[in-house]
This record gives C-alpha cells, structure tokens and sequence, in this order.
C-alpha cells in the first residue's frame, strides 16, 4: 500500500457501505491501538480506513493490512501535529463539507431502510401493471433498398399479387433479407423514427408506401400486432425499487424544506465564475 494515502469516506461509500457483522471479541470502535504525543487512534479509525480502500487493497492479508493501516494513521496523525493546532481555512471548510455529506448520507440511508418494502414495491408494480401493459408490439418484415426508384418498383410488384417474402429474399440489401424480411417483434423506441411511424400507421397485412430513413428506402408488411404482456414483479424490482427511493428522498427534502428557514443572500458584483477562485480559502 503506497505511503501517504487518504482515507477520506464519501457520501456515496457511507450511502453503500454495509460492514459484516464481526466475530466475537472484546474489543470495540472504541479500544485504542496507538497513541501518538497522547492522540489516540481507535480500531473504529482503522475499521474505516479500510473499508474506505480501493477494492484491490482490500484483497490484501488482513494482518498486512492492519499493519499497513495503522502506519499511516500513525504517519498521518505525526503530520497533523507538525500544524500546531493550526487550521488551516480549506481544510476547516473541506472538514464541514465531509461532515455535512456524512450525515445527510444517513438521513439517506434512514430513508431508504424505511421506503423500501415489500409492500411498497407491490403497491408501486399494482400502480404501474394493475391495467395491464398498454404498449403495443409489431412484428414487420421489410425490403431494404437503395433508392426510392427501386422502392417504387417493388411497391408496384407486390400490389400486383407478388409474395413479399420471395421478394425480400431476392431484392432487399438488409441482413433480414434471407428470411423473407422478417423483423420479428419489436416495441416502440426500438427502430428509426421514421420506420417505427410507418408501421404504427399500418393495419394487420397492409404494405406501406416507400419509406426513407439513414439505411435507405423500405417497402414495409405488418405482420401482426399485440399488447405486451405485464412483467413479473421480479422483472421490474429493481426499477421500482429505484423510483420508490428516488420518491422517497425527494419527498423527505421537500417535508424538511418547508420547516426550514433558507436564505440565499444576493451577492453583489459576483459572478458564477467565482467557484473557481481558490485563492479565497487559502489563508
């Protein structure tokens, strides 16, 4: 492990950090595993140091690891005390922002443990699927060419009775063309636009009128035409999950805004572009 490495936690490790449960043993956050000039570290401060590492230290021997931990807490804390009990202005400012994220990250958590239930999930999939699954689905098959001359001809050749398959197999450029232009099922958002509208326009068995998008010009059948079949819960959990927390967080913010007493003064004569001025919190 390189010498000098940060163990800094983040709002997003806190958010996703779960510690296995320990085995047994006397110790606690709170037992000291080395003092320094008379500051103590705890095993609490090595416990998080390592769970703040990237995953491929994490691999290390834990007995390395808590060796290689300890040295530099120790390391670090001799650098600290070279300050003088001196503050400086962006380490203050950088120590309130951490300690801001750290805890609205538990509010988050707290949140989350709460909006998440089974019972949540299923009012949510009720919600959204309890009407069924109001998206059509279209199975088309297509001949692909180059030109809308060559679209023409072919238009003409199958309101003359020709078989579309035959023909897709004998003209169209597209890789569908061997089995007859055929597509299979498809919903919305899955073609071009300008293809998708086209087939949303067609009833069962009818031919299009040349179409152009950016692969060229199609002659276009609709095969047929379905609503799709709702997910299974467990299809769309993830999904619902997510929103419920999204949801959930939001609402929160929103119930503490409205007890809050919120001031955003105008700054006179200052621009955005101040963000970038680093020299004001240097001291």
């Amino acid at each position: 492990m390189p010498k000098g490495f940060t163990f800094l936690p983040s709002l997003a490790l806190t958010v996703a950090m779960a510690l296995p449960l320990a085995a047994e043993t006397q110790a606690d956050a709170d037992t000291v595993v080395a003092r320094v000039n008379g500051d103590e570290i705890t095993l609490g401060h090595v416990i998080l140091a390592r769970a703040s590492l990237p995953a491929q230290y994490q691999e290390i021997d834990d007995k390395q690891l808590y060796d290689a931990i300890l040295d530099q807490l120790i390391d670090q804390s001799l650098l600290k005390q070279a300050q003088d009990g001196v503050v400086p202005k962006h380490v203050a400012l950088a120590l309130e922002n951490e300690e801001r994220s750290l805890l609205a990250a538990e509010t988050i958590e707290d949140v989350l443990r709460a909006s998440l239930t089974e019972e949540a999930l299923q009012a949510a999939y009720d919600a959204k699927y309890a009407n069924g699954f109001d998206e059509d689905e279209y199975n088309a098959s297509h001949i692909l060419v180059e030109t809308e001359e060559e679209a023409k001809a072919i238009k003409a050749e199958l309101d003359n009775g020709a078989d579309f398959a035959e023909l897709a197999k004998e003209k169209s450029t597209g890789p569908s063309g061997p089995n007859g232009g055929e597509l299979g099922w498809f919903g919305k958002g899955m073609m071009v636009p300008e293809f998708e509208q086209a087939v949303i326009g067609l009833e069962k068995g009818q031919i299009s009128e040349p179409v152009q998008t950016q692969f060229g010009w199609h002659v276009v059948i609709l095969n047929d035409k379905r609503t799709a079949a709702a997910p299974e819960l467990d299809e769309v959990r993830g999904e619902l999950a997510q929103k419920i927390q999204q949801d959930a967080i939001q609402a929160k913010i929103d119930e503490l805004s409205k007890g809050a007493q919120i001031e955003r003064p105008a700054l006179e004569g200052v621009g955005p572009e101040v963000i970038r001025q680093l020299d004001l919190v240097q001291e």
